[in-house]
């Protein structure tokens, strides 16, 4: 890389943490700080919806998925289509009515309303050490393409990717710890903005022309490869089950539910949400995936976008797509690190074991939680070796325990607290056992799979054994 190129990345780092600071200093107390004063606008929200989800996670794992499928790899965000649409007939009039009335911060205040406080606490702890895990999965996309594009030399005595991660974690949890989710949702917006046109304007043409236009492209790749067919029903099983019910338990979603100023913008950015998913990233990120593959077939199959990326653009140009990816990887990460956050302080802190806090105060220990948050994350992120396996990973675990109980809070009169509570923990209980033991499948079926249906059987049979008492019913 060119001097140009390190020039303007390091301006992209500093405008970042510049929008935190700003926020810092606006930020008045909790409500400014976890749900952005619920106030925010459809596209805001939208775009910060996408942004999130989407992400450095998936920008890098689309690519890979891309590199060894093809265009059948595109289906891996029409889950996300799917779930966002869902999501906005079903869930977000319900949930917006009762954040009108009750003041939401997280999701498990939601559930706690619903099945009570101990249920409510099993939720949290969920959620804190799941969004901890994708946390880390973000950090670890970042610091592959950091490896891979300018860093690829060791620095102060630590390898390439070990400095990557510092770079990328020191960055992301500075700006989130301080600006909150005002500054979360805002930087989301210009980070989505400048990833798709990085991409879509810059390096697609730029990459095609590189390897000789599209008939090359066709030449250079199996001819299954422009095929959506080309994948096993049980690999699309696979991701349907563990990333379309992420849209109704994921705590970065309720906040952005409770940070809309009303439900009609809640659902409108829902619904820009999902096409920005599909078709739009999903096409970009694997065909840049196929790319890569006829250039540098090689290589690692994640590895192969950062080094298109180094060795293809153009000088100055190549610092804007690097920016653009790491904008990708931050709306992500920093979203995660306020879900955990979040839901550790207001979820768990605040209500056993530090109470009675003031809105100043409160906001103070959230960003002290935050910074530890991303800390830990940082650390898991050197534990991973793939960044699709370690979302996977984090996604199968909150869905496990989470998806059936939530499920039924909306839909079922007769769940009770006690079949939450249990089908909680035997959701995420047997997921985690199967994954720790080396199952991550069972007869190519994800562990997600089979701690959902542990998850239903005991949720059923507890809820209809244990019935809430009379008046504790959420419909």
């Amino acid at each position: 890389m060119h001097l140009i190129d390190y020039s303007i990345f390091a301006f992209y780092m500093l405008a970042v943490l510049g929008i935190g600071i700003y926020h810092f200093r606006r930020n008045n107390d909790v409500h400014d700080y976890y749900v952005a004063g619920r106030d925010m606008g459809a596209w805001h929200i939208g775009l910060s919806i996408v942004a999130t989800d989407v992400g450095g996670g998936f920008s890098i794992g689309l690519g890979g998925v891309g590199f060894m499928m093809g265009f059948a790899g595109t289906w891996l965000l029409f889950t996300g289509l799917i779930g966002a649409w869902l999501s906005a007939v079903f869930i977000i009039p319900r949930l917006k009515a009762l954040d009108m009335k009750h003041k939401m911060f997280t999701y498990s205040d939601f559930l706690g309303w619903r099945y009570g406080p101990r249920t409510a606490a099993a939720a949290a702890v969920i959620t804190t050490l799941g969004y901890l895990g994708f946390t880390g999965a973000q950090i670890l996309a970042g610091a592959k393409l950091a490896s891979g594009t300018m860093f690829t030399q060791p620095v102060w005595g630590l390898s390439p990717l070990v400095f990557s991660l510092l770079v990328i974690a020191v960055v992301t949890i500075a700006y989130t710890c301080i600006g909150g989710m005002k500054a979360v949702i805002y930087t989301d917006t210009a980070q989505w903005i400048i990833l798709l046109t990085g991409l879509t304007f810059i390096t697609v043409p730029v990459t095609l022309h590189e390897i000789g236009g599209f008939a090359a492209l066709r030449a250079g790749l199996p001819p299954e490869f422009f095929s959506f067919g080309n994948i096993g029903w049980k690999t699309l099983f696979n991701w349907m089950v563990t990333i379309v019910p992420i849209w109704l338990v994921g705590m970065t979603l309720y906040q952005r539910v409770f940070s809309c100023r009303d439900e009609k913008e809640a659902r409108k950015a829902w619904y820009i949400a999902g096409i920005f998913e599909y078709p739009v990233m999903a096409f970009t990120g694997v065909f840049l995936g196929m790319c890569s593959r006829v250039l540098f077939p090689g290589a690692e199959a994640e590895m192969g976008v950062p080094m298109l990326i180094r060795d293809v653009l153009p000088i100055g140009v190549t610092g804007i797509v690097i920016a653009s990816y790491f904008s990708a990887i931050m709306s992500t990460a920093d979203s995660c690190m306020m879900a955990s956050s979040g839901s550790l302080v207001k979820d768990l802190l605040e209500k056993y074991f530090i109470k009675g806090l003031d809105d100043r105060a409160s906001m103070r220990l959230s960003q002290w939680a935050t910074l530890a948050v991303g800390l830990l994350a940082l650390v898991l992120a050197g534990k991973f070796t793939t960044v699709l396996d370690a979302i996977l990973y984090a996604y199968s675990f909150m869905v496990s325990g989470l998806f059936v109980p939530t499920l039924g809070a909306y839909f079922w009169r007769r769940s009770s607290s006690a079949g939450a509570f249990w089908g909680m923990l035997a959701g995420g209980g047997s997921c985690i056992a199967l994954m720790l033991t080396g199952h991550k499948e069972l007869s190519g079926i994800d562990a997600s799979f089979y701690g959902i249906l542990a998850s239903l059987l005991v949720f059923t049979a507890a809820s209809v054994l244990v019935p809430d008492k009379e008046g504790q019913q959420f419909f």
